[in-house]
């Protein structure tokens, strides 16, 4: 009974630190989508409060760190308890990079906001969409095990990619054909940049996932 009594509480400890992380995730998404809407609804406030909202995610991983270090030492997992603790660590780390590039986000926003606008924005909204989702669908699957989602997540950060390409050629002609528009087209350079790190985040962290279920480490190896 004892054994069984150790077991369902470390269940109950691994469930905790389950919720933590979506709980920090699904910051990091509001965080993705605040800073759009500010960007396209000239939103400065909005900026302001996604670049303060950083703080939270900074709080989130150490909290999250604590209790993975102290799992490994009280509970002495094995196996796969210790591969999904383990990776925990190495995930939070990336959500607080998510948590940063939304706060240059907010900055660049913020300063983009004191200009004209160069153009209405299309393509990278489209992009911020798909990259939110990609972090969303990363945690899913490691919360799930589900390495076909971690999969799929890998994959779709070349559609991400390729948006990127997209914005930066176009934004590179605007430079070009009238410097008037660099400082602006400079910045969105930066957004766009910054969008496509976090689709690379939302990568390694489905990455680690097809490590945690299959025991197999695919970095650099997905088409």
């Amino acid at each position: 009974m004892e054994r069984q009594h150790i077991s369902a509480a470390f269940d109950a400890e691994l469930h905790d630190l389950r919720q933590r992380i979506l709980t920090m995730g699904g910051l990091v998404e509001v965080m993705i989508a605040d800073a759009i809407k500010a960007l396209v609804e000239r939103d400065t406030p909005l900026a302001e409060k996604v670049i303060a909202l950083d703080h939270q995610v900074n709080g989130h991983e150490v909290a999250i760190d604590e209790k993975c270090l102290e799992l490994l030492a009280r509970r002495q997992p094995a196996a796969r308890d210790l591969r999904f603790i383990t990776l925990a660590l190495k995930i939070v780390t990336d959500l607080e990079r998510i948590g940063d590039q939304c706060a240059n986000l907010g900055k660049r926003v913020r300063e983009i906001n004191t200009e004209p606008p160069l153009k209405p924005y299309i393509d990278i909204p489209r992009m911020a969409h798909w990259a939110s989702v990609m972090v969303k669908e990363s945690l899913d699957a490691f919360v799930r095990g589900d390495d076909e989602l971690a999969i799929k997540v890998c994959q779709d950060d070349q559609m991400v990619d390729d948006l990127n390409q997209q914005i930066q050629r176009e934004l590179y002609t605007y430079m070009l054909e009238d410097p008037s528009t660099i400082s602006r087209a400079m910045k969105l350079t930066y957004i766009s940049k910054s969008i496509e790190r976090i689709a690379d985040h939302a990568t390694n962290i489905a990455e680690m996932v097809i490590f945690m279920v299959k025991g197999k480490d695919i970095r650099h190896t997905i088409a």
